[in-house]
């Protein structure tokens, strides 16, 4: 239980005072959402026979959140959640369990990551309740200003690995969100809401419905979003909305290298990609070297660029190209030294996290090698870097501590405060005491 409670999500007020910035201890806003808290299931899957189990025969009511990743902000005031990993806590307390093709696809199998979830909770053993892992693996929107409000698992923005996801309004307020699933030769895709954006009316439900796409890289520089529909999946919606791997994989979008954050520049109608590495990328006939991912066993990573046919985000073409390839420059003087705006002194590996600011910078962070040997030699601790979109130079703006990732770029209303997230200082032993000192245990 204790395991179990320190998963979810925190809603946190929090205020400046006199330059300070602290929690609002007594704040009606203050709650957890836990693996256990209540949450509806909405969309396409909802009341299908893919989520409906002993404990939930209508298959509309889900338990719990867990394995967040990172997040999205609506502009009606909501949050939205992405589960990752939700395969990690499912196993079986029959090793001869078969293990479905459907389960394979998304790592499901007998075996957990080691938090032993379904030894004590029935939902997580996948020989007793075969229906709970269809049940993870989406958004999750939440309304933090209500704290009595139900959280939504959207299954119409699809169920996979999710990283983030990137909410826009085009032209016609239209609600475009993009989608990066974080596997090695998984896609990226593209959801639009089939109601548009009232800036004065009810948008609660918006999420509720629409039409996803995966992407497809040309060589060429073109691109294209392939609808994901019962023509051309041979799929009922539903099943796509539980299924959209095996979906994506149907229509032949591109198998990219990882796709980790999304982000829309705010001036203007560009869209940014961190594909953060790939040891399988030219290993095998699924996944192999492209234009989009061109490097065999990518160890550095690439931030990809898209700009919609006609600046608008409904459309189904698009021009892309590289923005950047990671690199070691002191290492090599080769493809593996990344593209020209990579120097010594800004070099880095696996960018992951990225944003913008309200004028168009891009800030990327980094969850990658650390170890500062061999072909990652200089690179150092994982680190937030700041680029011009525009002149794509890079620069580093800040060094994280000891084996951590940095991740969770916000600002303050005023922008004069950058809030960062210092995920797992000291991870696997590696001596850290971050951020206090001495002889603390590290923390997040």
């Amino acid at each position: 239980k204790k395991n179990k409670y320190a998963h979810g999500v925190s809603i946190v007020e929090i205020e400046n005072k006199s330059g300070k910035w602290s929690i609002v201890k007594d704040s009606v806003y203050n709650r957890r959402i836990t693996p256990d808290t209540n949450v509806e299931i909405t969309g396409p899957a909802r009341g299908s026979m893919y989520v409906k189990t002993d404990q939930d025969l209508s298959g509309t009511k889900a338990k719990g959140t867990f394995n967040n990743c990172a997040s999205g902000k609506t502009p009606w005031g909501t949050y939205l959640t992405c589960e990752e990993n939700f395969n990690a806590y499912f196993m079986s307390s029959d090793a001869n369990e078969k293990i479905t093709p459907e389960f394979k696809r998304y790592g499901i199998s007998t075996k957990d990551w080691g938090y032993g979830w379904g030894k004590y909770d029935d939902r997580f053993d996948i020989s007793k309740v075969p229906n709970e892992a269809n049940r993870h693996g989406y958004v999750v929107e939440i309304d933090p200003t209500n704290p009595n409000s139900t959280p939504k698992k959207r299954t119409a923005l699809g169920r996979f690995k999710h990283e983030n996801a990137e909410v826009v309004v085009a032209k016609d307020n239209s609600v475009v969100v993009y989608l990066g699933d974080d596997e090695r030769g998984e896609f990226v895709y593209k959801f639009i809401a089939s109601k548009k954006y009232d800036p004065k009316g009810d948008n609660s439900n918006i999420l509720e419905d629409g039409t996803l796409y995966a992407g497809k890289f040309n060589d060429d520089g073109s691109g294209s979003w392939l609808v994901l529909d019962e023509k051309s999946t041979g799929m009922k919606k539903a099943e796509i909305c539980v299924h959209t791997r095996q979906a994506a994989s149907k229509v032949n979008a591109t198998t990219m290298d990882r796709p980790e954050w999304v982000a829309s520049h705010p001036l203007k109608a560009e869209v940014y990609l961190a594909l953060t590495n790939n040891a399988n990328r030219g290993k095998s006939e699924t996944q192999p070297v492209n234009a989009a991912n061109p490097r065999k066993e990518n160890k550095y990573g690439q931030i990809v660029r898209w700009m919609p046919d006609k600046s608008n985000h409904t459309s189904d073409k698009f021009k892309w190209e590289i923005f950047l390839l990671a690199g070691n420059p002191k290492v090599y003087g080769d493809e593996r030294a990344g593209t020209k705006n990579i120097t010594v002194n800004n070099m880095f590996n696996s960018p992951d996290g990225i944003g913008f600011d309200s004028k168009g910078g891009l800030w990327i962070q980094t969850d990658g090698n650390y170890s500062n040997k061999l072909e990652f030699e200089g690179q150092g601790n994982n680190v937030m870097l700041y680029a011009d979109p525009k002149s794509q130079t890079i620069k580093r703006f800040l060094v994280g501590p000891v084996a951590c990732e940095i991740t969770g770029l916000c600002f303050s209303p005023d922008k004069k405060t950058m809030f960062v997230g210092i995920q797992h200082p000291g991870e696997d032993g590696i001596e850290s005491h971050f951020p206090s000192g001495s002889d603390t245990r590290p923390r997040s």
